[in-house]
């Protein structure tokens, strides 16, 4: 018993799979990319509500020891010190950057 199968719509099948076979492959992409996007999104709205908090606490220690000034050296300190964690924060976000390559596929060197 044999099976004859014309070579065009045998052709055609193979089209229409390898066809599925990338559009699958390109939506897996997309949907990485959306990732990654949704990733450095939360990071920013992370470092932003860091910076409000920490913010939060320099005021409000501030206004305690400026309400109550009997001692200068104190209040020196807890008005230089501020200065001293923005020069930090600065420094840190200006000098340092992260390297996220692409990612790895199999096969490829390390």
């Amino acid at each position: 018993m044999s099976v004859d199968v014309p070579v065009l719509p045998l052709l055609a099948g193979m089209g229409v799979l390898l066809g599925l076979f990338v559009v699958w492959r390109a939506g897996r992409r997309r949907a990485k990319a959306a990732a990654e996007a949704a990733r450095t999104g939360a990071r920013l709205v992370s470092l932003a509500g860091r910076v409000l908090l920490g913010g939060g606490v320099i005021l409000g220690v501030q206004c305690v020891v400026i309400t109550h000034p009997d001692n200068t050296t104190l209040l020196l300190v807890v008005l230089a010190l501020p200065d001293l964690f923005a020069a930090y924060v600065l420094t840190k976000a200006l000098t340092v950057s992260t390297l996220e390559g692409p990612a790895r596929r199999r096969g490829d060197r390390r």
